[in-house]
């Protein structure tokens, strides 16, 4: 069912190689490059635990090339 009472839309948050987080609508195809995170729910829902979980903003090879 497609709606546009964004308080009825469900959403899943998605992630990308580099650990990089978004959010897309259930009833859409993810884009190429991100997959499932296993979370979804309304669009606060779904942004609150991405502010949960992404705790380090930088993309994962940024983070990589100053662990060396």
């Amino acid at each position: 069912m497609t709606t546009n009472d964004e308080s009825e839309r469900h959403y899943r948050v998605v992630i990308n190689d580099e650990d990089q987080y978004s959010v897309w609508a259930t009833d859409g195809d993810i884009p190429a490059g991100w997959r499932p995170e296993g979370f979804t729910g309304t669009r606060p829902a779904c942004l609150a635990h991405i502010d949960e979980v992404w705790t380090d903003m930088r993309p994962r090879s940024t983070r990589e090339s100053t662990r060396l």
